[in-house]
């Protein structure tokens, strides 16, 4: 008969569009949810390409004002949500629209929770704020990635980061911050250049790996784990290999779905320690977050690895570290599961030198840096680490790959 499945829970998702085109439906989506919007966008190639003007007549056509644009470049500060809320509270908006990376979406959700509310971001950042509880509802987020990588999507929290030594990188999280609809629409990473497909493919990668393997797994986040990592075997290294090329297209739809699945994942099972270093790490250099992810991936895995076979070896982790090998490497499953663990460091070892990912001294990291960075990393992610590391283990992986 076997095992019952075991209890679980899975938290709120948000509407779920996706495919080729739907980028279209953008504003009657909107339209369900307010009349009087605010877009968030990053950077300039949307706002610069005809789908903005695109937009701005859908809108319009269904009788949704658009108060105001925001753009983001780069990781979003406090001032990236504080400006817009200065400005826009009170003025009646009841919708907003974020799209963009992860950076963009991140900014629409906090703006979409603060707007309705007194209270300010630092009342409620995680770790460097004043620990107040968040007071209501977020407004409605009809969140549309153009990226392939965070999972923003489908989360429930916004990442916010100040840099410098004494820097951080902090979520400000709640369940109704959660996208009301996200739409994914794998033509709107037409244009991303190989240097973003490595970064946000590499963090999709890596969500979906410590999700997979995290305490706090789900029957249901390990099926679409299971799935979104076949996703990523064969899409990221075809599509980063030929951005134009023929097979492209099915490979951003595979790389878009990934992501999605690695939000779902993310927020439901938490993820682990290379996380854990990412953020002090995005903190303190000057390092874009997927590419933090991939400069540690492969030898936190291997730690996490001989850690839990010395001291946890019945660990449900380890089994799920082989079949991850398995379903990344192509391996049949007759493979024994120690191979495929081996399997599986090195075929992220190979993944992240064919995306040509630096080595963390390419960040201005230096030695000095890693005791910083090590007393910075406990976190949520390194709370469902499927191992607790040691701060030795810990500073040897970042040694490793300076």
């Amino acid at each position: 008969m076997g095992d019952p499945v075991p209890s679980f829970g899975l938290g709120r998702l948000p509407r779920i569009t996706f495919g080729p085109g739907v980028f279209a439906q953008v504003p009657s989506i909107a339209a369900r949810h307010g009349t009087r919007a605010l877009l968030v966008t990053g950077g300039r190639s949307f706002n610069a390409s005809p789908r903005r003007a695109q937009l701005e007549a859908g809108l319009a056509e269904a009788g949704v004002a658009l108060l105001g644009v925001i753009t983001v470049s780069g990781e979003p500060s406090p001032a990236d949500v504080e400006g817009p809320l200065a400005e826009y509270r009170g003025q009646g908006v009841n919708v907003v629209i974020g799209i963009g990376g992860g950076a963009a979406l991140d900014t629409a959700k906090a703006i979409a929770g603060l707007l309705p509310v007194e209270t300010e971001l630092m009342d409620h950042l995680e770790g460097v704020g004043r620990g107040v509880p968040y007071p209501g509802t977020a407004l409605p987020v009809v969140a549309v990635p153009t990226t392939a990588g965070t999972g923003s999507e489908a989360t429930r929290n916004a990442v916010i980061s100040e840099r410098g030594p004494d820097g951080y990188k902090r979520s400000f999280r709640d369940e109704s911050m959660v996208p009301a609809d996200a739409v994914v629409d794998p033509e709107l990473l037409a244009t991303a250049p190989r240097s973003l497909i490595a970064a946000n493919g590499l963090d999709a990668l890596t969500q979906l790996l410590e999700a997979y393997t995290s305490h706090n797994a789900t029957p249901v986040t390990d099926a679409l784990a299971r799935d979104g990592l076949a996703a990523c075997r064969d899409g990221l290294l075809v599509w980063h290999a030929d951005p134009d090329g023929p097979d492209a297209p099915a490979a951003r739809s595979r790389m878009a779905y990934a992501a999605l699945l690695s939000g779902v994942c993310l927020a439901n099972a938490g993820l682990g320690a290379v996380h854990g270093f990412a953020s002090p790490l995005g903190a303190r250099l000057p390092i874009p977050h997927g590419m933090a992810c991939g400069a540690v991936l492969w030898q936190t895995i291997r730690a996490n690895i001989t850690a839990l076979t010395d001291r946890d070896p019945e660990s449900p982790a380890l089994p799920k570290y082989a079949e991850a090998g398995r379903i990344l490497a192509g391996l049949p499953s007759t493979i024994r599961d120690g191979a495929a663990r081996v399997q599986l460091v090195d075929t992220l070892h190979d993944m992240v030198e064919a995306l040509a990912v630096p080595r963390l001294s390419a960040f201005e990291m230096r030695a000095e840096h890693i005791p910083l960075i090590v007393a910075d990393s406990p976190g949520s992610s390194m709370r469902t680490n499927p191992v607790a590391l040691t701060d030795e283990e810990l500073s040897a992986i970042l040694e490793q790959a300076l």
